[in-house]
């Protein structure tokens, strides 16, 4: 747990950072964020990936009423990676699920099967999508797929967008939600005409479904009614499931007997996975249920944070969007993101109480941008708790040194 001591030899070091570069700058303010995110007694989340590896481990803790630990350990996929492969198929309501080490690796081979089925290797997506933006390329790098763009909007594609594209694509692949721009999702009528749209010029629909667990609520849909709605569903096994890792691609028998091949093929099949799949099933029976609770207190949370800026006195916040349509949402200020970044970080090392654990980006001058996320901690903030932590976040401001410039 950071001590007071630390915090303070932290910003000391801080204020030496004119003479560190922007990359060590940065890497410095994550450690710190990091430590006060980890000594901290609340927060609004705890993700996984901040753990140690003991209170990871902790996670298998009860596994014994998840699957028999009397049966033989998995070897290339079967035992317990099959009864997880199943599980996720009952849920989404499909014929099939494979398990794959990555998501990555889940939408690869399945728009490549796509591909190869349509006789088109074009993929029509939106240009903040995840394989757009944090995959290097991987789709026309390394599958031999050719993305093509229906809008670069902070917004889901339109019905219109989808019919009137001005080339032929073989597959839709639409993530929902769609982190990027405030993790977005349509409303249920938008995206059956979506959908209805690609149809009508003959393409598969792929859902990049990495938190797809949490859509259901905003839908006011089982998750079965939702990936009926596509051709096939990737869905994530860490991302709000907090499991160790790995992902599930779902659809028609067919195709996931083929995607399983390529698999094989894209190096994917790997000796053991008993860990993550357990950890997946944990999240499956544990945290799943749960989501609904996240996704209906963030939006107290964002309620909240919009009252407590404006009582502070600060010009301008948006919360985006209004109403989250998930557990996690956008918060944009008017300041400049170091000089908000550091004030986060001090609030955590010098209270305990951290309101804002993720990076500041900074979309344009003056504006700074972050992520809030809403887990099992913050169904224990009231309305008023996250006012009064508002209140001493922009107390904190005005006299913040980032020692930057």
């Amino acid at each position: 747990m950071t001590t007071t001591d630390d915090a303070e030899r932290d910003r000391r070091d801080g204020a030496e950072s004119g003479r560190l570069t922007e990359a060590e700058r940065k890497s410095q303010l994550r450690k710190r964020r990091q430590a006060a995110h980890r000594g901290a007694r609340r927060v609004l989340a705890r993700p996984g990936f901040l753990a140690s590896l003991r209170e990871r481990l902790a996670l298998l803790d009860g596994a014994g009423e998840l699957y028999d630990l009397d049966e033989p350990a998995d070897q290339y996929g079967n035992g317990v990676v099959t009864a997880l492969e199943e599980r996720v198929a009952t849920l989404l309501g499909t014929e099939a699920a494979a398990f794959f080490p990555t998501g990555t690796m889940a939408q690869q081979v399945a728009l490549r099967c796509w591909a190869g089925r349509t006789g088109s290797p074009v993929v029509a997506l939106h240009g903040l999508s995840h394989p757009e933006v944090h995959e290097g390329g991987a789709f026309s790098q390394v599958s031999g797929l050719r993305p093509v763009r229906l809008t670069s909007a902070p917004r889901q594609p339109t019905a219109e967008e989808v019919r009137d594209f001005e080339e032929p694509f073989g597959t839709l692949m639409l993530e929902l939600p769609l982190r990027d721009a405030g993790y977005l999702l349509p409303t249920w009528e938008e995206l059956t005409e979506v959908v209805g749209a690609a149809r009508e010029r003959d393409a598969v629909v792929h859902f990049d479904g990495a938190r797809l667990w949490e859509s259901a609520t905003h839908f006011g849909r089982p998750l079965a009614e939702i990936a009926g709605l596509a051709d096939s569903v990737y869905v994530s096994f860490y991302k709000s499931l907090d499991g160790f890792g790995g992902a599930a691609l779902a659809g028609p028998r067919t195709l996931v007997e083929e995607a399983r091949t390529w698999r094989h093929r894209y190096g994917g099949m790997v000796y053991q996975q008993f860990p993550t799949a357990l950890s997946a099933l944990a999240g499956l029976e544990r945290e799943l249920p749960r989501l609904p609770d996240y996704v209906t207190h963030a939006r107290v949370v964002a309620d909240a944070l919009r009252e407590g800026f404006a009582a502070a006195g600060v010009a301008w916040s948006r919360v985006h969007p209004e109403v989250p349509h998930t557990h996690e949402f956008q918060v944009w200020l008017p300041y400049d993101a170091d000089l908000v970044a550091e004030a986060a970080v001090r609030q955590g090392e010098e209270t305990g109480v951290l309101l804002f654990a993720r990076p500041w980006d900074s979309p344009g001058p003056g504006l700074a941008m972050t992520e809030v996320s809403v887990g099992a901690e913050g169904l224990e903030w009231s309305a008023e708790d996250v006012r009064m932590a508002v209140a001493d976040f922009v107390g904190r401001l005005a006299g913040t040194d980032t020692g930057a410039r």
